[in-house]
């Protein structure tokens, strides 16, 4: 007798009973499996006890916010996160994004659409070599410090000393190690890191260099790995090679 594949675990995170409730009888609907919770605490306590494929997490909730969950999550190599976030509220989907959020969505939303994301988020989790484009499984030497794409560790090789990269870091900074001394647009990068098409003033990548180039550079101020080019974008001016 074949085994029956397994069906996709979604964590639903909103305080408004209603909104959490529709969507995860929409995802049941849908052919996916959905468990809800109703704040941060909650959350945990079910990551604890079940095994999720995805979060979809709501940015305003009382007691923990949304933004702090998200940013646990991601640096302890928590599940993808699609981020909810109110109409207007634009400095917390970028800085969703930065604390590595793999998706947001604004209410009011489509349920289709959230659906679409989610799968889209899914079909990504399940190729998880494609979170470092064609560098996947390989370790990367440049400007002092070793990209392990495999575990995501990145080490300084003065001292061997560890620096945690949360999941948009560690994506932007494989796509500038897969195209060095290339200047990159910041159209560019965000599409490459998050699939997406830029909104009016959106600051996410400008936002998301200068959090990696605090890990990076000796002077961030001053920055010598990831060079700002005028009017272009931004480059890797370091030259990379792979350590076997």
């Amino acid at each position: 007798m074949s085994e029956q594949p397994r069906v996709p675990h979604i964590l639903v995170v909103d305080d408004h009973r209603e909104i959490r409730d529709a969507v995860t009888r929409y995802l049941e609907k849908n052919g996916l499996r959905a468990t809800s919770a109703k704040d941060a605490a909650e959350m945990d306590s079910r990551l604890k006890v079940g095994q999720f494929d995805l979060v979809v997490l709501d940015v305003m909730m009382p007691g923990e916010d949304g933004l702090s969950a998200a940013r646990r999550l991601s640096a302890s190599g928590g599940p993808p996160i699609l981020m909810l976030s109110a109409l207007g509220e634009e400095t917390d989907r970028i800085v969703g994004l930065e604390v590595g959020a793999d998706d947001y969505l604004v209410k009011p939303f489509s349920p289709r659409e959230l659906l679409a994301r989610v799968k889209a988020i899914l079909r990504r989790a399940e190729r998880p070599h494609l979170l470092a484009g064609q560098l996947g499984g390989r370790k990367l030497s440049f400007a002092g410090w070793l990209l392990d794409t495999d575990t995501r560790t990145l080490i300084r090789e003065a001292d061997e000393s560890e620096v945690a990269l949360t999941t948009a870091e560690f994506k932007l900074l494989t796509a500038f190690l897969e195209r060095p001394r290339f200047v990159l647009s910041r159209d560019q990068l965000l599409d490459i890191t998050s699939g997406r098409a830029a909104d009016v003033f959106d600051r996410t990548i400008d936002n998301q260099v200068s959090r990696l180039r605090r890990k990076l550079e000796v002077d961030p101020a001053h920055p010598q790995i990831i060079a700002t080019i005028r009017s272009g974008g931004y480059s890797l001016a370091a030259d990379v090679r792979e350590v076997t």
